[in-house]
């Protein structure tokens, strides 16, 4: 059975994960398999990696032993322009009519305001006439009739000139937006994959195996985002997480199930190897284990398919003259051995070593492969040199004993085993059967693969961090809780994760040092064995929406505050008094006594808990002391990861509905004399 009498099967999207950039789709075919096995599965997307494609048959009814991708084209003729596209056509024509009407009519305004009088040539010998004012003031009349009327109409012109402009730009933007999940071209490119499926485990040949499909495809990202309700005064709340996605991979996602992960899809994981030092005598250098050199007579594996008469490369024959018949063909090259240079032929078609007048090429010595291929060991084996340029005169140009020296050695491309192609047998120059790095080009599959990247540069949601940024040295994974569907347009779609469980409470900070207002905040605490990443979150209290503020990353366990903004019932008040003094023997030491005062009232509905926040002077002088006078306590038990400056105290108040408290404290600064505070002693 032929690739083309394959049987067809179609495929159904099952589930994706998103990375950072990027993701994972799973897809699920369905059918009998037919005799030999060969099933092409469609439906894939035109921006799939073909490197990355898997398959294999779930349950125990057989094995996959071969999966490649197939790109196909079918002719779309005038289905090209449906929908969309006709649309803005349309548009774009009336937009551009509307620009010409309105355009025509600014040239008949400029002729008409260029309509002046002009009085006949006067010859000398004429006496002077008199100016004719009534028809001066009557073409006066007639040119400012004609040119309200004009105006008037100019003004409906340049409104529909802005109106068609408008829909015409909506048009585009609806054009853009739209799923890429369609062919843009008057031909639709295909991509299946072509699969040898091996049932001859299973009971029964006629039953209907499941296959599953696997690969990666760019144009996909996603940053999380979150949605907290709480309660006046409760000690826990519901936090949503949601997460914003786009993705642009040429498929609609429809109906399915989307993992979100925050690992990095295109990271390497080869280990690295650590190689020995070694002192002594120089040796040469191993060859790395699984590289083999490619076997003896290799190109006699490809007799059988040769003498099929399988379709090769024609070489061109020259055209028959008026003198005489065409020269007879030139007989093919021997088979050569591998490692010889290959034989080229010369300019008038003939081998240089049948060319009549020509020296024969005598046998080169074998350089140092470094080629791209594989030999049956399963490493990459090395194809052979070019044939060195011929020098002038026909020359054949010598190699220095120094080149030829030693083992093969295969380059740093041979060894990525990850990115060898096999040749198949109609490859010439001696590449058949061997693997070569590199992938084969398919410009249409690289340029879908670049519009789809081009999600990567979406502007991010306002409070939105990268998922690499937040995540930091872990990596999670986030599944839905129900299937969803995801066009392929390039923007930010909401979807709704799971509900996690978080511990909170309200606190109220204030800092009248610096200003005299009260802000609320939320203390979060992750209760949960997963990290929750940086992101907006959408704060309701009490069935009402406050704002959007920021989340930080919360580690498992770890405690941190988001702002909710300024208190407007809770009211504070700061006084301070400083008094100067001198003590010790003949008043050697100065005394700076610092007095703050604080109030604090409580105009809300329920009881709160206030940290108020105070600054202490520290000094790293031997001669300047500090004492303080207050109840006040230094940070170190505070939840999260805050920045305190040094010196910063606080005191924590309790005030019920309705109440208020007083907060008094102090220090006093002593130091000698003969020195002074930094911009004066007398500083609140």
């Amino acid at each position: 059975m032929t690739v083309g009498a394959a049987q067809r099967w179609g495929s159904t999207l099952d589930s994706v994960v998103v990375y950072e950039q990027g993701a994972v789709c799973r897809r699920l075919a369905r059918g009998s398999v037919p005799p030999g096995g060969q099933v092409r599965v469609t439906g894939l997307p035109r921006s799939l990696d073909p490197g990355s494609l898997r398959a294999r048959v779930t349950g125990a009814h057989g094995s996959v032993r071969e999966a490649r991708v197939v790109v196909g084209a079918e002719p779309l003729g005038a289905r090209t322009l449906e929908g969309l596209q006709e649309q803005v056509e349309e548009l774009r024509n009336e937009f551009t009519a509307a620009q010409g009407r309105r355009d025509h009519q600014l040239r008949l305004i400029e002729e008409i305001g260029a309509l002046r009088p002009v009085a006949p040539a006067r010859r000398r010998e004429d006496a002077h006439r008199r100016t004719p004012v009534d028809a001066w003031l009557e073409l006066a009349d007639f040119v400012d009739e004609r040119l309200a009327g004009l105006h008037t109409r100019l003004v409906e012109l340049e409104d529909a000139v802005r109106l068609a402009e408008h829909e015409l730009d909506i048009a585009v933007d609806r054009l853009a937006r739209s799923s890429t999940d369609a062919p843009s071209a008057h031909v639709e490119t295909t991509v299946s994959a072509h699969l040898v499926v091996d049932v001859s485990a299973a009971g029964d040949l006629d039953a209907e195996v499941e296959l599953e499909l696997e690969y990666e495809v760019p144009g996909a990202v996603w940053v999380p985002a979150y949605r907290l309700s709480c309660r006046q005064g409760a000690e826990s709340g519901r936090l949503v997480l949601r997460a914003s996605v786009a993705q642009r991979t040429g498929e609609d996602w429809t109906g399915v199930s989307v993992g979100l992960a925050t690992a990095d899809l295109r990271r390497g994981t080869g280990l690295p190897r650590l190689r020995s030092i070694r002192i002594g005598r120089s040796q040469p250098a191993s060859v790395p284990t699984g590289w083999r050199e490619p076997p003896a007579g290799l190109a006699d594996l490809f007799t059988g398919y040769d003498a099929a008469g399988r379709p090769r490369a024609t070489t061109a024959v020259p055209v028959a003259s008026a003198s005489g018949p065409p020269p007879p063909p030139p007989p093919p090259p021997p088979p050569q051995a591998y490692g010889a240079p290959p034989v080229l032929p010369a300019p008038g078609g003939a081998a240089p070593e049948h060319a009549a007048g020509q020296m024969s090429v005598a046998p080169q010595p074998v350089r140092a492969r470094t080629g791209a291929g594989r030999g049956p060991g399963g490493g990459p084996s090395a194809a052979p040199p070019p044939a060195a340029p011929a020098a002038p005169g026909g020359a054949v140009p010598s190699v220095s004993p120094a080149a030829t020296a030693g083992p093969p050695q295969p380059s740093a491309a041979e060894l990525d085993y990850a990115c060898l192609v096999l040749c198949g047998p109609d490859e010439q120059g001696g590449r058949r059967g061997r693997l070569i790095p590199g992938s084969p080009f398919d410009p249409v599959a690289t340029e879908h693969r670049r519009r789809a990247e081009t999600v990567v540069a979406l502007p991010l949601p306002g409070h939105a961090v990268r998922t690499r940024e937040s995540a930091g040295s872990f990596d999670h994974r986030f599944d839905t809780a129900a299937r969803v569907d995801i066009p392929s347009d390039g923007t930010w779609h909401s979807v709704t994760v799971g509900e996690i469980a978080v511990g909170l409470h309200t606190e109220y900070v204030c800092a009248p040092a610096v200003e005299q207002t009260v802000y609320a905040t939320l203390v979060v605490r992750n209760t949960t064995d997963r990290a929750l990443l940086a992101g907006p979150v959408e704060v309701t209290v009490d069935d009402g929406y406050l704002l959007t503020a920021a989340l930080p990353t919360l580690a498992p366990g770890e405690v941190r505050r988001v702002g909710l903004g300024p208190a407007e019932g809770i009211q504070v008040t700061r006084r301070t008094n400083l008094r100067e003094s001198a003590s010790g023997l003949r008043n050697s030491t100065t005394v700076l006594d610092h007095r703050v005062h604080v109030e604090l009232a409580n105009r809300l509905a329920g009881p709160v808990s206030i940290e108020v926040r105070e600054r202490v002077p520290v000094t790293s002088e031997p001669d300047v002391r500090i004492e303080e006078r207050a109840e006040w306590t230094a940070p170190e038990d505070v939840p999260g990861p805050d920045l305190y400056a040094p010196g910063t105290r606080m005191w924590r108040v309790a005030l019920p509905a309705g109440g208020t408290a007083v907060l008094d404290g102090g220090y006093e600064i002593r130091m000698p004399a003969g020195k002074a505070l930094v911009g004066g002693n007398r500083r609140s």
